[in-house]
């Protein structure tokens, strides 16, 4: 059996199936199920609309119920399609598929904010000032919810 995958000849690290990289990633498992799913419900209904429409012409008694049949694929081939236009979105949302242009926006505006000292807000400046330490939130005095022992008695 090696001897065919090595094409014959005993040469080492040759192999006849070579893995090549695709231009285009796969699709996520969960959209490409319901793209599979999508394909075969179309390809259902298109043969139903076919003899449908075959049955019509003979004159069989049989173009009624394949008709409505037919009409009954195209709602559930016109669901699974919309299935797999919202099962792409849904995949696109949760697991952060970033484009290009914004990720090279965004590393800009990091850069940006690197360059630039946080100033914070007005409050936070005066509160800084004030206490000649880095900027903290602090709760105004006579605010008793947020100080240290509020609420316990």
């Amino acid at each position: 059996m090696r001897m065919y995958e090595d094409g014959g000849a005993r040469r080492a690290g040759r192999s006849l199936w070579v893995e090549e990289e695709s231009p285009r990633r796969r699709l996520p498992d969960p959209v490409r199920d319901s793209a599979v799913r999508a394909v075969l419900i179309v390809a259902v209904t298109l043969t139903e609309a076919t003899i449908a429409f075959l049955l019509m012409v003979t004159g069989s008694w049989l173009a009624l119920p394949m008709a409505l049949c037919g009409i009954a694929g195209t709602v559930v081939a016109t669901w699974a399609v919309l299935d797999v236009l919202i099962t792409r979105q849904m995949w696109n949302q949760r697991h952060g598929v970033v484009s290009q242009p914004s990720s090279t926006a965004r590393a800009r505006r990091r850069e940006a904010r690197a360059s630039v000292p946080a100033r914070g807000g007005r409050i936070r400046q005066q509160q800084a000032e004030a206490a000649g330490r880095a900027a903290a939130w602090q709760a105004a005095a006579g605010d008793r919810r947020y100080q240290p022992g509020a609420g316990r008695g």
